[in-house]
């Protein structure tokens, strides 16, 4: 299998695997909701993309394929830590407007992420990238 897509999957699913068990310790029990919510420790958005971008770098060096994922990489992050999150905050205010209100409604609303969990998601795509690289022939 080809280096770099594996690299993505594992870094992906494997953050995506780790949120899952916080969950589970956090709330002593997984939901069908809990597979499919974003957001959270770590971000598996910034895992996916720095892993993409660790992996083209060590592949081709500096390409122009590395130049495209670092920009994807970028505006990707920017979208979960930035926008997503303020999108998500918003609609928490308005849940708690509607029930205040008492109008039995509720908007879904997915949080983004915190620098916190970006840095954590972001470090685990580029080890999981170099173990990779590094380790599989």
């Amino acid at each position: 299998m080809n280096k770099i897509i594996l690299s993505i999957i594992l870094a992906g699913f494997g953050t995506q695997l780790i949120k899952l068990i916080i969950l589970y310790f956090k709330h002593k029990k997984l939901t069908g909701h809990d597979l499919l919510v974003t957001g959270g420790m770590p971000s598996s958005h910034a895992a996916f993309v720095t892993s993409l971008a660790t992996s083209i770098y060590l592949a081709e060096n500096n390409s122009t394929a590395f130049a495209i994922s670092l920009v994807l990489a970028f505006i990707v992050i920017r979208d979960a830590m930035g926008v997503r999150r303020a999108v998500g905050e918003e609609e928490h205010i308005l849940n708690q407007i509607l029930k205040k209100l008492k109008i039995k409604t509720k908007i879904h609303y997915s949080m983004g992420h915190t620098p916190l969990q970006v840095l954590v998601g972001s470090i685990l795509g580029i080890i999981i990238a170099a173990l990779i690289y590094y380790l599989i022939n």
